[in-house]
Parts: C-alpha cells; structure tokens; sequence
C-alpha cells in the first residue's frame, strides 16, 4: 500500500507541477477575467477547494507537534494547495518503509520545525505575492 501511495502522490505532484507551470505561460495567476472570477461555479469551487485544503491541513495539525511547522504548512497548504498536500504526504511516505502499515503514516507526530514546510510556504507566498504585484 505504501509504494502505490508514492506512485500516486508523485503522480499529483508531478501533473500539478506540470499543469500550473503551463498555466502560468498562458496567463498571470490573477488575469483570470471577472466573468469568470463571478461565476458561481468558479466560486463554489473555490470554496471547495479550500474547505478541501483545510480539512487535509486538520490532520497535518494533529501531526505536527512544533508550531513554527503547523504555522508554515498552513501557509503552504493554502498558497500551494495539492503541490504542498501531495509534497507532504510523498515526505511521510518517504520515512515509512514499502512494507510498512499505513496506520504509521496517519498517526505518527511529527516534532521540529518542519523545513520542507517553511520552503514551501517561503516559495508560495513569494509566488502568489509576485503574481499580485507584478502581473505579466
């Protein structure tokens, strides 16, 4: 179970990356056009997407025991969204070996600062920042 979870969080992370990088040569992050932007469907997925980002960030909570780690996921997870989920999710995979039990990656505590976490929320605020005030 461990290894087919690896190859599908590589997968997300993999096509994720790939699909915002093409995203980001076609238009900026925040050209999208206001009849797009208004629509309710655009906004109820938003809403999804969100509501789904905070309720993975719920368990990477209940995981983290330090709150400099807690604190940077939070803004990872919101900036990146499932490039930072799938990214956590491949790093307790990583530490759990192929024959491990899943339970293991679900319950176990993570202490310290969490430095994958404080990278990627360091490179999504400086994204998303970046997009907002330097528009193509």
């Amino acid at each position: 179970m461990i290894i087919v979870l690896r190859v599908l969080f590589t997968a997300i992370l993999a096509s994720m990356l790939w699909v915002t990088s093409w995203a980001s040569l076609q238009c900026p992050l925040f050209g999208v056009p206001r009849s797009v932007a208004t629509h309710p469907w655009f906004i109820a997925t938003l809403f999804d997407a969100y509501w789904g980002f905070v309720t993975f960030y719920v368990w990477v909570f209940f995981r983290q025991t330090s709150w400099v780690a807690r604190i940077a996921w939070f803004l990872a997870v919101l900036s990146l969204g499932n490039i930072a989920m799938s990214s956590y999710c491949l790093a307790a995979l990583v530490k759990t070996p192929a024959g491990g039990k899943l339970s293991t990656v679900l319950t176990d505590r993570q202490a310290g600062p969490g430095w994958l976490g404080i990278v990627l929320a360091a490179a999504g605020v400086a994204v998303t920042l970046a997009a907002a005030h330097f528009p193509r």
